[in-house]
């Protein structure tokens, strides 16, 4: 469900979060997912107490009832509970099972086309994985997610301005005009008028819109005031807001 060896050898590689009180199978099905993604050139997972918190629930669930399901009657869907735990994320995805073993269970999961995308999915970096045991069943549940780490005003704004000057030679202004520009619908704020007023949403500050790129590279504006808002809209998905005034 997506909203985007040997053990021993193994169990070394593993972060002190996912060491201290995890159980065996939990710690195997950690290892074994990145083992995976090692031998394919694909990044590490990193583990994450909300995703775990997440993932805890839900197998708390499944073992109450004995059978495996991605949602239950009254229960909220994946992405809410990842929010509720505590997550900020841009994707999230989720692996069930049930099985007498965690070997069965991390085979049943490579062996699954959807589980296994989820497993080896280079857009995810972090994982919370949850098993329970009742009746002789393990029960399981393996969440993942994009972590998008929060970041103040400030932070967003000087991540961007770091971007725009790195496509032209522009002075930057105060961010006042911009953040209030940033929190209206339309028009902008200020005595100044920009030649150009772009507003965005992003999950990731590592790159500029492609819009805003092209804009920059033209060499016309001498002037950028960049200003980040809250959300209007508060969805389960993290994302930032910002509003970039270009000046000539």
């Amino acid at each position: 469900m997506k909203f985007l060896l040997t053990t021993g050898l193994l169990l070394l590689c593993l972060p002190h979060a996912a060491t201290a009180q995890n159980s065996i199978a939990e710690r195997y099905l950690f290892a074994s997912a990145n083992a995976e993604r090692a031998q394919r050139g694909l990044p590490p997972l990193r583990w994450d107490d909300t995703l775990y918190k997440a993932a805890r629930t839900h197998c708390q669930e499944m073992a109450a009832r004995q059978s495996i399901s991605h949602q239950y009657l009254g229960e909220p869907e994946l992405t809410q509970r990842g929010k509720l735990a505590g997550a900020k994320f841009s994707t999230i995805a989720e692996n069930v099972a049930m099985a007498p073993t965690a070997v069965r269970i991390h085979i049943a999961w490579m062996n699954s086309p959807g589980h296994r995308e989820n497993l080896l999915d280079p857009q995810v970096d972090s994982v919370g994985i949850s098993v329970l045991q009742r009746n002789g069943e393990l029960y399981a549940v393996q969440d993942f997610d994009r972590s998008v780490v929060a970041l103040s005003f400030d932070e967003q704004e000087a991540a961007v301005n770091s971007l725009v000057t790195q496509v032209t030679d522009i002075t930057l202004a105060p961010p006042d005009d911009a953040r209030k520009t940033c929190s209206m619908s339309t028009g902008y704020a200020g005595s100044r008028t920009p030649y150009f007023v772009m507003r965005f949403t992003a999950s990731d500050l590592t790159r500029l819109p492609d819009q805003l790129k092209s804009k920059l590279a033209t060499g016309k504006f001498h002037e950028v005031a960049v200003g980040a808002c809250a959300s209007k809209k508060q969805g389960d998905f993290t994302a930032f807001n910002l509003a970039v005034l270009l000046y000539p």
